[in-house]
């Protein structure tokens, strides 16, 4: 663990209090290493937001982190528990040490200030004492770090294309040099090529400043071809763990699987998309055992009565499953 820069243990997160809570978020266990990127894939309503959320203390009303731990490693120091940070400590610990770049980021530009101001701004709130001429400097230094020229610093967020305020917020969350920065869905709103660019941007940025990063979508294809490793999620749990290239050539989920057939290969021959049938489970009325046995089609009785346990499947070591089909041991959480 001595290269994992964010630990995430046994975290469960409800929406709500008592007998009506919503369980969001069901048991996560998750590292981060320095310098890679960790893809978190799964349907809407699996909970990648949550997590995300979670993971910094963001959750909006009435969501509430019911148990669980998560350790943010500072270079030579010991591990801290931001959900038991004081709100002093999370002020300097949030855009400093991690940042996030929200869920339909390009909307989340104030529109009646000019993005000199609205990147500033940051810098201003960290370091108060910095003065007004190095805060537009460094602004000046964050727009052409993503491919942005500084005499757009005076427009609007309506003057500038959907791609450029995306940039603008992935350069606002690396005004303070984090060495976290979790992404909530930042290109669904995007053209294929302008989610490319920015994919190719990201990926030199990281390769670069060496931060990172955490990459929430619902698209897998994505996923496998910018981050080293990804967690598929479903029904609030993490279901499966792998380095990209190994969940892509033998998924061992039916769920992964099933996520894996519903884009078109690039190459090879044609075949037919199946996608997975049904809906995503109520979280307010999660089925018994597994929560993917309605829809899986490779479910047992068992399956419908006993819950799988995340774990290291047979010889696979460097990977996990909860799926009564892959026997696990343990996974040392």
């Amino acid at each position: 663990m001595s290269d994992a820069v964010l630990e995430v243990r046994d975290l469960n997160v409800d929406y709500g209090l008592g007998d009506d809570a919503v369980r969001a978020l069901r048991d996560v266990n998750l590292t981060l290493y320095k310098g890679e990127v960790l893809g978190l894939a799964g349907e809407s309503g699996s909970g990648k937001s949550t997590l995300a959320y979670g993971l910094t203390r963001l959750l909006p009303p009435p969501g509430v982190v019911r148990s669980g731990e998560v350790f943010y490693h500072r270079d030579g120091g010991d591990p801290v528990d931001v959900l038991r940070m004081s709100h002093a400590e999370l002020r300097r610990f949030r855009w400093a040490e991690t940042a996030i770049v929200f869920q339909g980021a390009m909307n989340s530009l104030n529109p009646v200030h000019r993005i000199s101001t609205q990147l500033t701004d940051v810098i201003k709130a960290h370091d108060p004492r910095s003065t007004r001429a190095s805060r537009l400097d460094r602004a000046r230094e964050l727009l052409n770090l993503v491919g942005i020229s500084a005499d757009r610093l005076d427009s609007y967020p309506h003057q500038l294309s959907g791609g450029m305020r995306q940039r603008v917020m992935i350069g606002m969350a690396l005004a303070l040099e984090p060495k976290v920065v979790i992404m909530d869905e930042p290109t669904t709103a995007l053209d294929v090529v302008v989610q490319r660019q920015i994919l190719r941007q990201l990926v030199d940025l990281r390769e670069r400043l060496g931060f990172s990063v955490v990459f929430i979508t619902h698209d897998l294809s994505l996923l496998v071809e910018f981050s080293d490793r990804i967690a598929i999620m479903y029904g609030g749990r993490i279901v499966e763990e792998a380095a990209s290239a190994d969940l892509y050539r033998d998924p061992l989920h039916p769920y992964s699987h099933g996520l894996l057939n519903s884009f078109p290969a690039l190459r090879g021959p044609k075949r037919e998309l199946t996608g997975i049938p049904g809906s995503p489970p109520d979280l307010r009325a999660m089925p018994s055992g597994c929560a993917f046995h309605p829809r899986c089609p490779r479910a047992t009785e068992r399956c419908g009565v006993e819950v799988p346990v995340l774990g290291i499947p047979g010889s696979h070591r460097d990977r996990t499953v909860a799926c009564l089909l892959h026997p696990v041991h343990d996974n040392g959480f």
